[in-house]
């Protein structure tokens, strides 16, 4: 894919992950969510050449540089076969809400393992009831003395098994106004009270999916990341990344699809002659699966760069059109990527057919699309709301 819009530290970036993505590949990857294991190895390689906290600061142990650099690394794995959906989870947003409003404490302890991957956290905030709609958040924050009590449930929580603490988003009550407002706990993974489990999932995957039980989680005052009054300000912060992160996973997945669809339809031949390459019934679909991606990876960069800059609001609106972009183009990769492989897409041999699922769930998570364009129409536009 072209790269003429990145730096010459970006291309070099970009082909040293994807020299170690290719020495991982697809088959890694799927081998080890058959057997329920995690891409332990492909993690710590991925820390060791400093990989995994590009993105965090350079006293802290991490690269120094932001989420334009977080974003090729994991579209390059992805593109490889072997994405690592932690990477949106742990240094991504875990870690940028530290790096950004953590105390010296808090840094000094987390920032150091989430930047070599010696230390992994996971991100909670979707609820049973409330989905990722920061808005209806029942978990809740009370103080009793010096220490917080925390108590809730969350859904969905990505990693927490491989993780050493979650990120938990909840809610304190306003002293003035007593209405609620989001605040972020360090939740350490033996908290006495904080239960973890297992979501029986359809989707194979080296990361599972869990359900939290938070019962008077007592923690202490230092537990609280950031200013208690500026919460909401501070999940943005962790969401955007999240957003541009999730719009790297789809591209990367659907390079890949796309890339194995095109091999496939050099070399296939079923009639006399040319290979299936040569039918445009075969070749414009595939040509626009890449153009579609194309157009996605540009938003992501202009999302990840206004982030990069330091624009919140202009970084929020872009890295939802390029979650929501990078998410469409990777489903209709896939779809089209098993559909010129035909029978051959749905066997193991050619790693299509597990990515039809998945696909998918770039629709849904981290937020869906309908709430994207909600976003959108809201926000961007100006149209009055229906809720």
């Amino acid at each position: 894919m072209s790269t003429v819009l990145e730096t010459e530290e970006h291309k070099a970036l970009r082909a040293a992950v994807a020299a170690l993505g290719k020495r991982f590949g697809r088959a890694y990857s799927t081998d080890l969510a058959r057997r329920g294991e995690h891409p332990r190895e492909l993690w710590e390689e991925a820390g060791k050449l400093g990989y995994l906290g590009v993105n965090l600061p350079e006293e802290y142990g991490g690269g120094g540089a932001g989420m334009a650099e977080l974003s090729i690394v994991l579209e390059e794995l992805g593109a490889a076969g072997s994405p690592l959906l932690m990477l949106v989870v742990s240094p991504a947003i875990c870690g940028t809400v530290i790096a950004r409003f953590g105390t010296e404490a808090q840094k000094r302890t987390w920032l150091p393992g989430l930047s070599d991957g010696s230390l992994t956290m996971s991100f909670g905030i979707t609820e049973p009831d409330a989905g990722s709609n920061s808005h209806r958040i029942t978990t809740t924050a009370r103080r009793d003395g010096g220490d917080w009590l925390l108590s809730g449930r969350k859904v969905f929580i990505s990693g927490v098994d491989i993780s050493d603490a979650t990120l938990v988003v909840g809610r304190t009550e306003d002293a003035r106004s007593g209405s609620l407002k989001p605040c972020l706990f360090i939740v350490p993974g033996d908290a006495p009270g904080f239960t973890r489990t297992q979501i029986d999932m359809e989707l194979q995957a080296a990361e599972k999916q869990f359900e939290l039980v938070l019962d008077d989680v007592r923690l202490p005052a230092d537990a609280l990341v950031g200013d208690e009054d500026a919460g909401l300000l501070q999940l943005f912060a962790g969401l955007n990344p999240e957003r541009i992160m999730g719009a790297a996973f789809s591209i990367g997945m659907g390079r890949y699809a796309v890339e194995r669809a095109v091999d496939y339809a050099k070399t296939r031949t079923v009639w006399k002659g040319a290979p299936i390459g040569a039918h445009q019934a075969i070749a414009h679909p595939l040509a626009q699966a890449h153009i579609e991606l194309e157009l996605s990876r540009l938003m992501m960069q202009k999302a990840a760069k206004l982030y990069d800059d330091g624009d919140d609001t202009g970084a929020g609106e872009a890295a939802n059109m390029a979650k929501y972009a990078a998410a469409e183009a990777c489903v209709r990769a896939v779809d089209q990527a098993v559909h010129t492989l035909g029978g051959n897409g749905l066997t193991r041999e050619y790693g299509l057919a597990s990515l039809i699922t998945a696909a998918r769930v770039s629709r849904i998570a981290p937020v869906s699309r309908e709430m994207i364009l909600n976003y959108v129409s809201h926000q961007t536009l100006g149209l009055p709301k229906s809720y």
